[in-house]
């Protein structure tokens, strides 16, 4: 079987917020999709081994973020490809608390959801969610995942729902450098050789020195 067709299908890119107790946590997330109109109801997939996940059932809410063709890839970095078991994601990126839940300054606008069931599979948990509230920030274009793998050059965290293990047959013979965190691919005019020292990967903040050069 082709996993690649499954690329064909149209996603978006989200930042998902929800609570570990009085602390702001979350992960991104491309499998949101809306149920209902009446009521707002959405559907957010996510992998039992996020820690997300468990904040997510103890709080029973969560916000979605969603997130723009110039939301900083630092964005992504930071909620996409670090743990919130160890790490408190919300202090590197910009967001405001609504209703007691963290959003995402840098993006389209936001929704709040209360969980009202769930269906799970072998990995992942599908949430069922009403929609309590919701904003535009800005007019800006939503970011795909189509342009997320095209346009920033980024690819999937294996706990993701859309992960093909295959993603790297899509590199060509041309001589890249790779971060081995999150496979962004430096693609820039500058020779990769000649950026400076303290060059971060734009998308998980690796240093230049744990990239890889690749053929």
């Amino acid at each position: 079987m082709n996993k690649n067709v499954l690329r064909k299908l149209s996603y978006g890119v989200h930042a998902v917020g929800t609570m570990d107790g009085e602390r702001p946590t979350g992960c991104i997330a491309n499998s949101v999709m809306q149920i209902t109109s009446s009521p707002m109801t959405v559907a957010v997939s996510m992998n039992h081994d996020n820690y997300t996940h468990s904040c997510m059932e103890k709080s029973g809410k969560f916000s979605i973020s969603i997130l723009s063709e110039n939301t900083a890839p630092s964005v992504i970095g930071t909620l996409g490809f670090q743990s919130g078991r160890d790490k408190n994601k919300f202090d590197e990126v910009a967001y405001e608390m609504i209703d007691g839940l963290p959003v995402i300054t840098d993006s389209c606008g936001y929704f709040l959801c209360k969980i009202i069931g769930k269906m799970e599979t072998t990995t992942h948990t599908v949430f069922l969610a009403e929609i309590v509230e919701g904003d535009v920030f800005e007019e800006k274009k939503e970011m795909t995942y189509a342009y997320y793998h095209q346009v920033v050059k980024g690819s999937s965290p294996k706990n993701a729902p859309t992960y093909i293990e295959e993603k790297k047959e899509e590199q060509t013979a041309k001589v890249t450098y790779v971060c081995p965190i999150c496979g962004y691919e430096y693609t820039g005019e500058v020779p990769f050789e000649e950026l400076p020292e303290d060059w971060v990967c734009p998308i998980c903040l690796q240093p230049k020195s744990e990239f890889r050069k690749k053929e």
